[in-house]
């Protein structure tokens, strides 16, 4: 990643769905699975950018620390971060500076590939068995899927994802097991009530 990309990502000052701000810190893998998980069930992935403070009224750049900054090792990281998702996440980890010269580390996680990622590890912000999202009540923040809209993103794009990986395979459905436009169709005109009530055991 370069200045002018970093840049791209700082203008607005503020988190989204797909960008979340620490100030500096030293890598820790407790402190950072929640995010990473989170991300990785979000279309495109997602931006931990680690420099930026936060102040009572907005996000301040201060750039992140030399001795902050060399704690930051990919192999070391991916080692740690493999116990805690089911399956692996991807990601990768850029050192770039901004238009003022201020470092910062930049850990971009990669959408899933195939499968929702899940927890596999307790920890003191994780929890064993749960599906992490970018959430916004409030504000943005990782965590647990906690409606049925989300829970239907994830899964509309784990279908899609491996529907083409079959098609590449030029494998197709059989037509015993496709499901028929009229059962598709009651389906869709399900109250949304209806919908939240058949899932809520899974959330």
């Amino acid at each position: 990643m370069n200045t002018k990309e970093l840049e791209q990502l700082l203008e607005a000052g503020v988190e989204t769905q797909r960008i979340d701000f620490k100030e500096s810190c030293a890598w820790d893998v407790e402190k950072f699975a929640k995010d990473i998980l989170a991300f990785s069930n979000v279309k495109d992935g997602g931006y931990i950018i680690v420099g930026i403070k936060q102040t009572s009224q907005y996000f301040e750049r201060k750039g992140i620390l030399e001795e902050h900054k060399n704690t930051y090792v990919l192999d070391i990281m991916k080692d740690q971060m493999a116990p805690c998702a089911d399956p692996c996440v991807d990601f990768k980890v850029d050192f770039p500076n901004d238009k003022t010269g201020l470092p910062y580390v930049i850990i971009y996680v990669y959408e899933f590939e195939e499968v929702p990622v899940i927890c596999k590890k307790d920890s003191v912000d994780t929890r064993k068995g749960i599906v992490y999202f970018r959430n916004r009540t409030r504000r943005w923040e990782s965590a647990p899927v906690s409606n049925s809209y989300d829970m239907r993103d994830i899964i509309e794009r784990a279908t899609v994802k491996i529907m083409r990986k079959f098609s590449k395979l030029g494998l197709l459905v059989p037509e015993s097991l496709k499901i028929p436009k009229s059962k598709i169709l009651l389906y869709e005109l399900r109250d949304k009530k209806e919908y939240d009530e058949e899932i809520k055991d899974i959330l």
